[in-house]
């Protein structure tokens, strides 16, 4: 590792000064680093560079936050295969995995290039509007179909493949990866999925039908959501950060991403101790 990339959230100020630690830790081992320019904007002195143009000329991102700044990074990764870092310092956290008391250890690990990776794979959602294309979203965690506040429930017809899967009546149908999965899903009622199933989740949102439950489908499947009701106020959202509004007719088309986002491993706790600390399981 000889160039490193570093994201954080600008008005955290815990974060940049965490950021300000960790480049001068860097710089001390004569590596080249490229700080986010929103961020950098937040340290005296410090040069910053377009963060879209950052993973491209670096060996690994850290980012310093949650979850949702980690999103916002992976975007920017795209399809490159740069490994992702994720620092916690939110609340909750399942992908930012590592703890602050971790990082400098960690990181002199990453530099000897004693780390894993965990491959995450990433969802491509294409909306069509009268057979065109008119949007497409690489994500992560979740595609969501939601009603705006006044609307009433709405009526997506759902397909795996060429097989008619049912015409969900529900405030919405939230469709996620494994690494989505203990965010909206988990909260809308659906499974937990390990990260290494090859699998996405449909999950709809206090459906109409009781009967309606959560469906666990291969990744190999092309999912295809067609809104049908009229006059409705329907939004869709890519990882909770980006998204379009979605007219009567319109379809949103959903399969595996060519690309996956490398996530940084602890070497200190597994998949299961990190559900075990956050979700608090097994305490009183």
């Amino acid at each position: 590792m000889k160039r490193i990339g570093i994201f954080a959230k600008r008005h955290n100020k815990d974060a940049v000064t965490l950021a300000d630690e960790v480049v001068a830790w860097l710089v001390d081992r004569q590596i080249e680093v490229f700080v986010d320019e929103a961020l950098a904007k937040a340290m005296p002195d410090m040069h910053g560079y377009p963060g879209q143009a950052i993973p491209p000329l670096v060996d690994m991102v850290v980012v310093l936050g949650g979850d949702g700044t980690l999103l916002s990074v992976a975007r920017l990764v795209g399809d490159l295969r740069t490994p992702i870092l994720g620092v916690n310092l939110g609340s909750l956290g399942f992908m930012t995995e590592i703890t602050r008391p971790e990082l400098f250890p960690m990181l002199e690990q990453v530099l000897a290039g004693n780390f894993t990776v965990s491959e995450r794979m990433r969802l491509l959602a294409v909306i069509r509007r009268k057979g065109e294309e008119v949007a497409r979203y690489r994500v992560l965690n979740d595609v969501v179909i939601n009603k705006g506040a006044l609307a009433r429930i709405i009526d997506m017809e759902a397909w795996v493949d060429d097989d008619y899967l049912t015409t969900f009546k529900a405030d919405g149908l939230i469709v996620s990866t494994p690494t989505g999965s203990t965010g909206y899903n988990l909260a809308a009622g659906g499974p937990i999925i390990y990260p290494g199933n090859h699998c996405h989740v449909i999950s709809p949102i206090c459906p109409h039908t009781l009967t309606n439950r959560p469906i666990v489908v291969s990744d190999e499947a092309t999912i295809r959501i067609a809104v049908k009701s009229l006059e409705q106020d329907v939004v869709l959202t890519a990882d909770g950060q980006e998204g379009m509004p979605l007219e009567c007719g319109d379809v949103v088309e959903l399969r595996k991403s060519n690309h996956s986002t490398l996530l940084i491993k602890s070497p200190s706790k597994d998949y299961f101790q990190v559900l075990r600390t956050k979700l608090h399981w097994g305490e009183r």
